[in-house]
């Protein structure tokens, strides 16, 4: 496989094809965007981090240990 492909391919596996719309508090939305740009990141990577890392926390696997 060519390395070209080989990174369309990785980036075919990680494209994002949901959406989660909720709602939340104006002030504490805006207060979480602007430390977000703060620390240069985006909230979307903050909110999908943090998906990621409670998955990881309360699989099943993490519950019996």
């Amino acid at each position: 496989m060519a390395i070209g492909s080989e990174k369309q391919t990785r980036r075919k596996k990680s494209r994002k094809d949901s959406q989660l719309i909720l709602r939340v508090n104006g002030e504490e939305r805006d207060a979480f965007i602007t430390l977000c740009e703060e620390l240069d990141t985006s909230a979307a990577r903050e909110v999908r981090r943090f998906m990621r890392d409670f998955i990881i926390r309360h699989s099943p696997a993490q519950e019996s240990e």
